[in-house]
Order: structure tokens, then sequence, then C-alpha cells
């Protein structure tokens, strides 16, 4: 009992439910509301891949406001949402490290206004929001290290994840996880800089779920590998 939105990246295939339906090529979103049934044929080839985003109905609903339930089966391939789309594949094909909450509340926002033909996606923020995402960025400040989630942070807040992400990129200049990123990798230069602890115990310390994945984001932060990092400083010090 959810709402979907499925992402086409390869292959083509018709699709049908109540809402309507039509043939599903490569960037197209095939869009689902709770209860309804559809059917997806395979008449003229097989083999599509779809990246598929699921919502409940709470969590959809503080997303799309007042524009309620889908009332229409897709969304043909478009401009608006190419950027998006691209993410989608490159995370599912593993060559990019994707942040797949902030992603799957950027699709839901786009989707909700091209699905009403409203491209502007205009809303409302409270006027106290900046001051409710300044605390949560002295918050990531002090724990970089804690499980710091979209959700968990937006609700923090008391704003939905979409009006979070968007007033914090306005505040910021970044994403939360961005920023989250970026705090965990300047509190693990400092780890290397002043102790002498492995650097798979700074990795996770620092918040990294995975050492391979704190190397290479350390390497595109600082431009070199935090044994590296922690050599020069040990030479500029002698």
């Amino acid at each position: 009992m959810a709402y979907s939105i499925a992402m086409v990246l390869s292959g083509s295939f018709q699709y049908r439910s109540a809402l309507g339906g039509g043939l599903m090529a490569p960037g197209s979103l095939m869009l689902g509301n709770p209860s309804l049934v559809y059917e997806c044929g395979h008449e003229h080839g097989e083999g599509d891949r779809c990246v598929v985003f699921w919502y409940t109905p709470e969590y959809f609903e503080r997303l799309a406001g007042s524009e309620g339930e889908f009332r229409t089966a897709r969304i043909p391939p478009l401009q608006a949402m190419a950027p998006l789309v691209a993410s989608a594949a490159a995370g599912a094909l593993g060559a990019a490290e994707i942040p797949w909450e902030e992603l799957g509340v950027r699709v839901a926002a786009r989707t909700v206004a091209l699905a009403a033909g409203n491209e502007s996606d205009q809303g409302t923020v409270p006027r106290n929001a900046a001051a409710r995402v300044t605390r949560a960025v002295r918050a990531i400040e002090r724990r970089p290290d804690a499980n710091l989630t979209l959700s968990a942070l937006a609700r923090e807040t008391g704003l939905s994840p979409y009006h979070f992400l968007r007033t914090f990129e306005r505040l910021t200049g970044v994403t939360p996880h961005q920023y989250v990123l970026r705090a965990r990798l300047r509190a693990a230069a400092t780890r290397l800089a002043t102790d002498a602890g492995k650097v798979i115990d700074v990795a996770f310390d620092s918040g990294f779920g995975d050492v391979s994945n704190f190397n290479r984001a350390f390497r595109t932060e600082f431009g070199v590998s935090p044994r590296a990092y922690r050599s020069a400083l040990s030479l500029s010090e002698s």
C-alpha cells in the first residue's frame, strides 16, 4: 500500500492501469497510487531495467501537499527529469555513490509538479524555517558521525523532507548529504592529524560504514589518500 514512481532506464514495455497506459520507454516514469492495480506487457521485447521509488502514503502526502494522488499513469521522457533519471541510472549501475533518500525526495517533488502541469514547483516555507535549518547545521557539526539521514534531520526541524532539503540547500549552498559528508571528512582529517590510530578506525569513528567509500571520498575532497595525507603532515612537522 504505497505510492510508486518507476523510472525506465532501458528497454520498453506496455503499461496499463485504471489511470490509463501507454508505451514505457527509457526516461519515462510509471506512476502508481496505493491499491492501484496495473499490468505490464512485453509483447515486443524483454530485458527492461527500472529503478522504483516507493513512498508510504503519509510520507508521500507530505511531499505532494495539496496535489494528492496521481491522476495520470505515466510521464513521458522529459528534459526536466533527465538529470534525475541519469543519477538513478548511475547509482543502479554502481558507477556513482548516490544519496538515494535525497534523490527520492527530488524525484517525488518533480514528478508531482510535472503530473499536475506545474513545473514551477512553488511551495510555502515556514518563516522560521531558516532558524530550524541553522539548528540542524549545528547538530551536524556537533555529531557528524551520527545517523543523520534526511528524514531524521527533517523530523527534528519539523519540516517536510522536501521543504527541509530545499531550505537547507538555499541556506548552505549544498545538500544535507553533501554537508554531512564534508563534516565527516573534516573530522576524519583532524583525527588523522592528531591521532595515530588505524585509518579504518578513523573511517568508522567518523561515520563511514565502508573504508573503501571513505578512501574514495577523502581523496576526492583533499586530493590525496588518508595515508598520504597523514604522511605529508608528519613530514612537514619533521
